[in-house]
Parts: structure tokens; C-alpha cells; sequence
């Protein structure tokens, strides 16, 4: 996950989208491989090669920003906290996309920043006016028509995306707490070795043999998360998270275009005007965010702490 530093050269707002579209598109064609692969692995033998071939990209970051001296941390019962409520989000996630249409995962996941605006008065004892109070009760009225509880559509795996939904939430609360004292190198290293660890025990008890083109798959899976999130944390050095944050949301469009294209998903229009209320939602606690100088986290949708 990526807390958005000041923006070292703020003069470059099209490098800085252009490295925020790539992230995007990044992360969503690794969710479909992720869809795909769930439909044959167990999912912790799909979070172990996804976190531990992520650490690849991430160990390149870690070089770049200064090596092993990045990594100090005097909160390590914070980081276990943080990283067990992200697991169980990334292990939600990926449920969910073995059993839901790509896209819908997407937007459900949208709802995020609402959860985190949310929780931060309780936890975190920040103040939250009223203008981003009405946007996150908006918001919420948009996860309802996506999610549609007690419709006949309604699936279980809305119900497991929303819990990923709010453990994400959660994982992010506690990711805006320890930026205070540690790096966003040291919080994406340990949550990402974290996962390879406990999904690494996992594996004798749960693993499938790849055959073929699953080994490449699976390997690919962990390599296009940790490429993405270089990508986003160049997005974030080159440009202020105001003008990037819109365009977090064309992984909707990609969602779509790759949902139908492989699996032949078409999103409902309950779906569409949802996402639409929620995205536009989430913008404008971010404007106001923004506009009131809160340090925040990058509360986007395909961020390594969800995925």
C-alpha cells in the first residue's frame, strides 16, 4: 500500500497519470489472473505466489529508497496486527473473485474510502465535518444498490467482498497510524512477506499441482501486483493525489472490458449507477481531504494491502 508523499515534482501532472493509468491497468489484469487461477487453486496457494513473487518488484523499491535502513521499525506488534486484517482481506478478495464477476468485485471495492473516513473518528479520533459525513452516507447508499441485501441477485460473495471491503478498511486505519513512524517501504515489505509466510504454511495442507501455463500464471500474478505498485508509488512522487485519484476509477472500465471479454460478464445497470454514487462519493472526501491538508493513504482499489 502506498501512503502518497509530497509530491517531489509536482510539475509533471502527466507523467504522474500516466504512471497512475498503468498501475491501474496493472492491478486489474491481475485480478482477472487471480479470478482465473482461484477457479483452480485453493486461494492460499494463489496469495502465496502473489505475495511472494511480489517481493521481487518490491525489493527493487526497497534498493531504490535506500536499502535495509528503510525497513526499521520500532512497532512490530502493529505491523502483525495490520498485516493479519489485511490477509483476511486479501484472502476475502480473492474468494470473491472466484465467484463473482470481475467488475463487481471492483466496485464494490470502491466503498473503501467510505469505511476509512468512517472509522478514522473512532479509531483514530480524527474530526470529520459534515460535508464528508453526507458524502460517506451517500456513498453507502451506492454499496446498497450494488449489493442489493435481501434481492433475490443478492450473492454471498457481494456479503465476502464487503467484509474484504471493510477489513481493507481496517488495514488501512492502522497503515495511517504506523506512517506516522515507519516508511511505506516498511509497511508494504513486512505485509507482503507476511503473506508469503503464512500462505507458505499453508501450502502442504492445500496445494495443487500446476500443470503448464499455471506455473507462468502464477509467478506472473506476483510480478504484475509488485510492477503495479512501483508504478502507483511513482504516480504519488510525481504528482498530488487530488489529480490523480480520478483516475483510480477506469479500473471499472478495464474490469468490464476484461470480464466480458474472457469470462462474458456484463455488468447490470443497478451495478453501473452504484459504482457511480460510491466513486463520486469517494472523490469528494478525497477533494476535501485535500482541501483541508489530512495526511491520508492512498485508499484506492487495487492497493497490495487489499490485493
Amino acid at each position: 500500500m502506498i501512503t502518497p508523499t509530497p509530491a517531489l515534482h509536482a510539475d509533471q501532472p502527466g507523467r504522474g497519470i500516466l504512471f497512475m493509468l498503468g498501475a491501474v491497468a496493472c492491478f486489474v489484469v491481475m485480478d482477472a489472473l487471480i479470478k482465473w487461477l482461484s477457479a483452480k487453486f485453493p486461494t492460499m496457494q494463489v496469495v502465496f505466489f502473489r505475495s511472494l513473487f511480489a517481493l521481487v518488484p518490491i525489493a527493487v523499491l526497497v534498493i531504490q529508497q535506500g536499502g535495509i535502513a528503510r525497513l526499521k521499525t520500532k512497532r512490530p506488534a502493529m505491523h502483525a496486527l495490520r498485516c493479519l486484517i489485511g490477509l483476511g482481506s486479501m484472502v476475502c478478495f480473492f474468494h470473491a473473485f472466484r465467484v463473482m464477476p470481475l467488475a463487481d468485485v471492483i466496485a464494490i471495492g470502491f466503498a473503501a474510502p467510505l469505511f476509512v473516513t468512517a472509522l478514522s473518528v473512532p479509531l483514530l479520533k480524527e474530526k470529520v465535518g459534515i460535508r464528508r459525513w453526507s458524502a460517506v452516507v451517500v456513498g453507502f447508499a451506492g454499496v446498497l444498490i450494488m449489493v442489493r441485501p435481501g434481492a433475490d441477485v443478492f450473492e454471498i460473495g457481494a456479503g465476502v467482498a464487503l467484509i474484504g471491503t471493510v477489513l481493507y478498511s481496517l488495514a488501512m486505519i492502522l497503515m495511517r497510524d504506523l506512517g506516522r513512524t515507519d516508511t511505506t517501504t516498511a509497511i508494504t515489505f513486512y505485509f507482503t512477506m507476511a503473506g508469503t509466510i503464512v500462505a507458505g504454511a499453508a501450502i502442504p495442507f492445500v496445494w495443487v499441482e500446476p500443470v503448464g501455463m499455471d506455473w507462468a500464471l502464477l509467478v506472473l500474478v506476483g510480478l504484475i501486483g509488485g510492477v503495479a505498485q512501483l508504478l502507483m508509488t511513482q504516480a504519488f512522487r510525481l504528482t498530488p493525489v487530488a489529480v490523480i485519484a480520478p483516475f483510480d476509477y477506469t479500473a471499472m472500465l478495464w474490469g468490464s472490458i476484461l470480464g466480458y471479454a474472457v469470462w462474458g460478464e456484463i455488468p447490470d445497470a443497478l451495478l453501473w449507477v452504484g459504482a457511480a454514487i460510491v466513486a463520486a462519493s469517494g472523490l469528494y472526501i478525497v477533494h476535501r481531504e485535500t482541501r483541508l491538508r489530512i495526511p491520508r493513504l492512498n485508499i484506492g482499489t487495487r492497493t497490495a494491502g487489499r490485493r
